[in-house]
């Protein structure tokens, strides 16, 4: 045990090799397992994540990266049978502390789906349902700002401007995308969540995600799961690889794809197993 586990038995074991160091870390996350049943999803994960970055978790299916990902905003809590051990930290406080209400950790770790799931309402009623749930604004010019502003930053507001309180469902499958990318900003996350966001769309849409994704980390922490390692390099500054429920490597994303440390890592990117 060291000096400072000793002092705080609570505190966090040290980084692991390799992890960004200081104050630009946002998430801390020390020998995570997670439980689905008797089945174990998860086994002794332990990494950091940068602020203000694009951090992309590969790994073939079943691996455990989207297990993970939920597990940075609790979604997990919302599945039956399912238990968490571990310590994961979001600015050095521990989510799992019984003093942390669930839907509050949410405002401030948005999650964006692999389907787009607007909701049944306008395209305004959309971006402000969560700065109303949470009472972000108190008169309507307020809502108003928040609406434009989101949508601006989702890259949608020269779009949708003129059909506001038009149905969500309406638009295309990408534009239903950044609505609901719109739609997590507007509580002002410290965090963004995107579990194969891209999956759905085609092409073009997809490019404009990952711009809008590169925009994003200018101001907002994100780790995106992808079963698109083109993608991941395209778009993430670090990457890790699960494989079977463990956390194999993590590191700068062209070392990852370049000169991986771990044999698994290789095989994968080279498409021997995934």
């Amino acid at each position: 045990m060291t000096a400072q586990s000793a002092a705080n038995p609570n505190s966090p074991p040290n980084p692991p090799a390799g992890a960004p160091m200081g104050p630009e870390v946002k998430v801390q996350a020390r020998n995570v397992n997670v439980f689905y049943g008797d089945k174990q999803a998860l086994f002794d994960v332990t990494m950091d994540v940068p602020d203000k970055s694009v951090t992309a978790f590969i790994g073939p299916s079943g691996c455990g990266k989207s297990t993970f990902l939920r597990s940075i905003n609790r979604m997990n809590d919302t599945i039956e049978n399912c238990r968490f051990t571990g310590n994961i930290q979001i600015n050095a406080r521990d989510i799992y502390d019984r003093s942390v209400d669930p839907v509050v950790l949410r405002a401030s770790v948005g999650m964006v789906f692999q389907k787009p799931n607007p909701f049944p309402k306008s395209i305004y009623e959309n971006v402000a349902y969560g700065p109303r749930i949470h009472s972000l604004a108190r008169t309507r010019s307020e809502m108003d700002a928040i609406v434009e502003r989101s949508l601006m930053r989702a890259g949608l507001w020269g779009e949708v401007k003129d059909r506001l309180h038009q149905p969500g469902t309406g638009l295309s499958g990408g534009q239903q995308q950044r609505l609901v990318i719109a739609r997590a900003i507007a509580v002002s996350p410290e965090i963004i969540l995107m579990d194969e966001p891209c999956s759905a769309l085609d092409p073009i849409a997809t490019t404009r995600v990952e711009e809008l994704i590169g925009d994003l980390a200018r101001n907002f922490c994100i780790i995106i799961v992808t079963h698109s390692m083109a993608q991941a390099a395209r778009v993430s500054k670090r990457t890790a690889f699960f494989h079977l429920g463990n956390l194999v490597e993590m590191g700068p994303t062209e070392e990852i794809f370049t000169n991986p440390r771990d044999s698994r890592t290789q095989d994968y990117i080279t498409g021997r197993f995934g």
